[in-house]
């Protein structure tokens, strides 16, 4: 049964006793054994699958609980004026949008927020930093998959929402599902799951609508990520709808237009100690909560309040970078927090007054806060700080545990490289004009590489068109500073391994040896990119950001080492392979330009290879480039995709995944999975360095890539159209993600029209939507408050066989992260996951039924100055110990049909399919 949780009046006063302090209150939800009620039917009952176990649940939500008049310490005083900034507690929900919010607070409130997951806290950590450090002034719930019945789910927000009756809360999303389920309202499965969608909304001009239209056409349109909702006939007394939307209407994203503003309707509340002042300004004529009521069975809410504590929910997501007005709701909340802590304090005031000591706990708590905001990295490594001091100074004054956090945080943060310091210098060569006059990149790397192609690399710009990539880079095993890694995680096929691994390490004498790596790769390439000390000077003047450092591969299994608990699958290839190149040839494609670079250790002589490149570069002709095509034309072993390559998984079990997929996201377990496979044929003997040249021939691709790694039996034959991540030597940020596909038409006439299809297309919109919020989130972890945005959203571009839909984020890095803590924030891609990622990355690894290996990983560079440039890895052939295989996939979303879902992964095997069959 639910029940309709109602406010004793006592709870109602404001703490006036220094002698008030609160209980502890232990009905921690998270347990498998408390029972709570679902969502699915007023009288069904729903299974809870996160750990693979069937829970059937209902709800035992006891009075006694609920009806616990705990006693509070007194909220510390201060001078009654509004603050020069806000401090917000951020719930993250393990949600892909959070740092959305993040980001926008951060500039709303004058301050960042602290973010904590919903269970990194216990409820006595959390009362601790409410009431006895007075660390936060409001609290906002984020979204997040799945449903507030379910206790892994939502985490502390239950207790949160109705313990912490007198701090302001906004709740998004499921955070807007948990105030209306804790106060006795059902959460149902909505008519139709609605994800990157954008709606109309109205409202009731309530203070969180402030200064905000409403209603058709007026400007106010919302992007919606639910499959969920309140249902609106079980909405107890003391919550108020505030806003709502038709239940079908959605919109495209193109051709929407702002409109005036609306004027709102009185609408009747409770009085208490929380009263928005906006209710009682907007006329006495009828009210949208009556015309609500009459219609109510066809509209979704879309916001509610509750009548007597200050505590907001709204269902859609204000943060999405299409919702219009998103920003203004969070000025409004923090207005409404303002507004709240005046009133509280006035009350107070007139039967006591803040002493001097209060005043100095205050001020105390502000500085320690700053310092916390000024360490946050992506990691969240400010939280953990805190919670050591509440599990082991408590007993300290607040200045001694400030000074204590201090002294951690600068030793955690203190430079501990592996391998000790290296002084690079880096030397260089510039011949401009010379590319075409050579035979271009493709001559280039063949005369100079191509001969002995073992262990090279050539991060390939081989589609250059309309400003798509400019720059192109190879080499191979050549100087003194020259090594191989090789990463391989740690047995993990019992699903519960969650890091660790073997780095075997080769040096250009051949001397190699393997180690142990407890924290794994990306910690250990990260201490060494920190190792190394540069001078700016010396690659002042070039164009491009590799000058020399790490080039490889990280494959998809490594999201293990960046917030994935397990990998279900075992990859056949190496996890990571890198090379440290020390020499290398660039090209300019816009300016026709080639570059040698050469780095050393600092006593070192470079000039040698210098000399000796130069002297090839400008002996290179037509004839280097003829023989290699003459000797490409002999016939392999490869044959038609019918009869040569195997997928995987039939076309019927493929359709059938997709449909479980449709199944999670209408229950609100995700927004959008990336569903894959794999096809795949044995070989015999093949020229590998042949097939990728036909290869980017056929297909050629902005982020193209060849790569070698002899001793593994590894080629890797890349024509991938899609950016991972970038950071340049300015610190700005870029990804580049793909989502939407069509094939090319047979006809121009038919081939505009298709493209023009792609772009109109709610479904493909809403795909590459919800991968812009998944990217603007990971890159907000990690860049300056209020610098990530979208110049480039759902552009459409053409390639040999497919128009894709493509969207460009950037953002400025922080100056306390590196660029592998960038990565981490990120990867895996989010285009190849869905969203939110941690939830979604976990269903489809209970549905694929082989690792994903190299495919959806990134190819690039990590420049020895901590640039890099990643792509996605898709439209990809790696070759593998006598075994060629292809990775395909699509995101599946609520739009999704699975029969097409089938068609575009096949569209997306076609180039380097095809070109396999066509180079037999």
């Amino acid at each position: 049964m639910n029940l309709t949780l109602r406010l004793l009046s006592s709870e109602l006063t404001c703490p006036a006793s220094e002698a008030m302090q609160y209980t502890n209150v232990n009905f921690l939800l998270s347990r498998p054994s408390v029972r709570v009620s679902c969502f699915v039917k007023k009288d069904d009952m729903r299974v809870c699958h996160r750990d693979g176990r069937n829970t059937m649940i209902s709800c035992q939500l006891m009075h006694s609980h609920l009806e616990e008049s705990y006693k509070r310490k007194r909220r510390i005083q201060v001078p009654m004026q509004k603050p020069d900034f806000v401090r917000t507690l951020l719930i993250d929900n393990y949600d892909s949008y959070t740092y959305n919010i993040y980001q926008e607070l951060s500039i709303v409130n004058g301050v960042p927020p602290v973010v904590i997951r919903n269970d990194d806290w216990t409820w006595e950590e959390l009362c601790h930093y409410l009431y006895e450090e007075n660390a936060f002034d409001n609290i906002v719930i984020s979204p997040g998959p799945g449903s507030p019945a379910c206790p892994e789910d939502i985490g502390i927000c239950l207790q949160l929402l109705l313990k912490c009756w007198d701090i302001p809360v906004l709740g998004v999303c499921l955070g807007h599902q948990a105030l209306g389920y804790v106060h006795g309202a059902q959460v149902v499965h909505a008519a139709e799951p609605i994800h990157g969608r954008l709606s109309e909304v109205e409202h009731n001009g309530c203070q969180l609508f402030h200064d905000i239209p409403s209603g058709r056409n007026s400007g106010f349109k919302v992007v919606r990520y639910h499959s969920l909702v309140i249902d609106s006939e079980s909405l107890p007394e003391e919550l108020i709808p505030i806003a709502w939307t038709s239940s079908t209407s959605t919109l495209p994203f193109f051709g929407s237009k702002d409109c005036d503003k609306y004027n709102a309707h009185e609408i009747q509340t409770e009085q208490g100690i929380f009263i928005d002042p906006l209710l009682a300004q907007v006329g006495n004529g009828s009210s949208n909560l009556s015309d609500y009521g009459k219609t109510r069975s066809a509209r979704v809410l879309m916001g509610i309040m509750h009548s007597t504590r200050p505590h907001y929910g709204v269902q859609f997501h204000p943060e999405s970078v299409a919702t219009c007005h998103g920003s203004q709701i969070f000025k409004n909340f923090r207005e409404i927090t303002d507004d709240y802590w005046l009133r509280f304090r006035s009350s107070y005031n007139k039967e006591n007054h803040a002493n001097s000591d209060a005043c100095m706990q205050v001020s105390s708590a502000s500085r320690l806060y700053r310092e916390v905001h000024r360490s946050i990295n992506s990691e969240n490594s400010a939280v953990d700080q805190l919670k050591k001091i509440v599990h082991g100074d408590r007993h300290l004054v607040y200045n001694k545990a400030e000074m204590k956090w201090l002294e951690m945080f600068n030793m955690v943060n203190s430079h501990h490289a592996s391998t000790g310091y290296k002084c690079l210098k880096l030397k260089w060569r510039k011949f401009g004009h010379l590319a075409g006059q050579i035979g271009g990149a493709k001559n280039i790397f063949c005369g100079l590489f191509g001969h002995e192609a073992e262990n090279t690399f050539w991060l390939d710009s081989s589609s250059t068109e309309k400003g798509r990539a400019r720059f192109s880079f190879m080499g191979g095993k050549g100087g003194p500073l020259w090594k191989q890694l090789t990463f391989r995680l740690s047995d993990h096929s019992d699903g519960f391994s969650k890091g660790g691994g073997y780095l075997s390490m080769e040096d250009s004498q051949g001397s190699a040896k393997t180690i142990f790596l407890e924290e794994g790769f990306l910690d250990f390439l990260n201490k060494e990119l920190k190792s190394y000390h540069y001078d700016k000077n010396d690659y002042e003047g070039l164009p491009f950001d590799f000058n020399g450092g790490y080039v490889g591969y990280i494959g998809y299994n490594l999201k293990v080492e960046c917030g994935v608990t397990s990998n279900r699958h075992k990859s056949k290839t190496p996890d990571a392979c890198f090379f440290f190149a020390d020499n290398l040839v660039a090209i300019d494609h816009k300016n026709d330009d080639v570059y040698l670079l050469a780095i050393r250790e600092e006593s070192s002589s470079m000039t040698q290879w210098l000399d000796d490149a130069e002297e090839k570069l400008l002996s290179l002709n037509g004839s280097v480039r003829m023989d290699l095509e003459r000797q490409d034309s002999r016939p392999l072993t490869f044959s038609s995709r019918k009869a040569g390559f195997t997928a995987e998984k039939p076309r019927e079990q493929y359709i059938e995944d997709v449909k479980k997929c449709l199944k999670y996201i209408k229950d609100g377990e995700s927004y959008e999975l990336c569903l894959t496979t794999q096809i795949r044929k044995p070989i015999e003997e093949l020229n590998s360095l042949g097939l990728y040249l036909h290869l980017r021939e056929r297909n050629p691709a902005p982020y193209a890539a060849w790569l070698n790694f002899s001793k593994q039996d590894l080629c890797i034959c890349c024509s991938s159209p899609e950016r991972f991540l970038q950071l340049d030597r300015n610190d700005m940020l870029e990804a580049k993600p793909i989502k939407g596909t069509i094939a090319r038409g047979a006809t121009e006439e038919e081939d505009e029209q298709l493209k023009l299809t792609l772009q109109l297309s709610e479904k493909d919109q809403a795909e590459n939507l919800m991968i812009v919020d998944l990217l603007r989130n990971d890159l907000g972890r990690v860049c300056d408050p209020g610098s990530v945005h979208v110049p480039h959203l759902m552009d459409v571009e053409s390639y040999a066989t497919v128009h894709t839909m493509v969207s460009t984020i950037r953002g400025k890095k922080r100056s306390d992260v590196s660029a592998v803590d960038c990565v981490k924030a990120a990867f895996p891609g989010g285009s190849m996951t869905g969203a939110p990622k941690l939830r979604s990355m976990e269903l489809l690894d209970s549905l694929e039924n082989c690792s994903r290996g190299i495919y959806s990983g990134c190819i690039g560079f990590f420049s020895y100055n901590q640039t890099f440039d990643l792509n996605i890895v898709i439209r990809t052939v790696i070759i593998h110990e006598g075994e060629a295989s292809i990775g395909a996939g699509g995101a599946i979303v609520a739009l999704s049909n699975p029969e097409d879902e089938y068609e575009e992964m096949l569209l997306k095997t076609k180039a380097p399919l095809k070109a396999v069959e066509h180079f037999e």
